[in-house]
């Protein structure tokens, strides 16, 4: 479906094309995760919101702007917003290296709605762990293990406690967030435990690719592309979403950034796609599915930002987003 068919399913019936599914984001504080559960929350969704940072309590990532509780308000509104006016949010704060939580999270699940859709992992928070620039032997060990659990286990834990819910009818999707595709991750992302970290979730899609489908459901890994986070925004670049150009005068490539609104959009896509098995065991990107479905990011342009990186950045040539974006 094309995006003006998915807003059209919305928009000409009482119900979006996600109403009366049950999604799981895991990992949706700020970012990528936050942006995906509003976008599956506007189609209709009812969505489970999970992460560490509460109104209460804030996780080592140690940002307090953004909250688990914000986000299903978010995802509410949206829902409320659109014409199906279904999708709602619930914040349930996790932490999903906890195997006793996030069963007892997923038990939760089953007692108030008897299914799970769709499982989102986009569990991360590595970065504050992340040596930049140092060898595998000088990083901290201690800090590229947790880099693991994080970005690794984190993700087994959920799958575990998760699948046997999600199984129970066909349909079902799963979708492993990394960054990068497939290709471009086949460079050495450094350093050692990043690397690591990112080629993990598009390895856990292959192997789930090989078991779910006798239970009629697939799975995939999806990549935002240059993600205009709120870390990217206010830490890196000290800009804002209204200014964010301004940060092409420290990079110039930052012109092929994304909101993550652009990646939200993408997995709703994916999740109204009956046919979404075709994809099974793939790495998919923000800007591949929009060539797909038809949608575009907030500013009306599609960045196809891991091609531009790999034609443009890599290869030394001026920033230029023509026929990129």
């Amino acid at each position: 479906m094309t995006e003006g068919e998915l807003t059209m399913a919305g928009a000409g019936s009482p119900q979006g094309p996600l109403t009366g599914k049950v999604a799981l984001v895991a990992g949706a504080t700020r970012g990528a995760g936050r942006a995906m559960a509003v976008e599956l929350g506007r189609a209709g969704a009812t969505v489970y919101v999970t992460g560490r940072t509460t109104r209460d309590h804030v996780s080592e990532v140690g940002r307090a702007t953004e909250t688990i509780e914000e986000t299903a308000e978010l995802v509410t509104a949206a829902g409320a917003a659109s014409p199906a006016g279904s999708g709602a949010g619930i914040a349930v704060p996790t932490d999903h290296l906890d195997p006793a939580a996030v069963r007892a999270l997923v038990g939760r699940i089953d007692r108030e709605q008897g299914r799970l859709d769709l499982l989102v992992n986009d569990l991360w928070g590595g970065d504050v762990h992340v040596e930049w620039g140092k060898k595998m032997w000088e990083h901290d060990l201690e800090k590229g293990l947790r880099v693991l659990r994080l970005g690794v286990e984190s993700h087994i834990i959920t799958s575990s406690c998760a699948l046997p819910l999600l199984i129970r009818r066909p349909g079902g999707l799963v979708v492993e967030v990394t960054d990068g595709t497939e290709e471009f991750n086949r460079r050495y992302r450094e350093p050692f435990y990043y690397d690591l970290a990112k080629s993990g979730p598009i390895r856990m899609a292959k192997g789930l690719a090989q078991e779910l489908p006798e239970y009629g459901c697939t799975a995939v890994c999806l990549t935002p592309g240059w993600l205009r986070s709120e870390a990217m925004l206010d830490t890196h670049f000290k800009v804002t979403e209204e200014n964010w150009r301004a940060g092409c005068e420290q990079n110039p490539h930052f012109a092929i950034s994304e909101t993550p609104v652009f990646v939200g959009r993408a997995l709703a896509a994916l999740a109204g796609d009956p046919d979404v098995a075709r994809f099974n065991g793939q790495t998919l990107s923000s800007g591949g599915l929009a060539k797909e479905y038809g949608f575009t990011d907030v500013d009306g342009s599609a960045p196809d930002a891991w091609r531009y990186i790999t034609e443009v950045e890599q290869e030394g040539k001026p920033a230029d987003t023509t026929g990129y974006r």
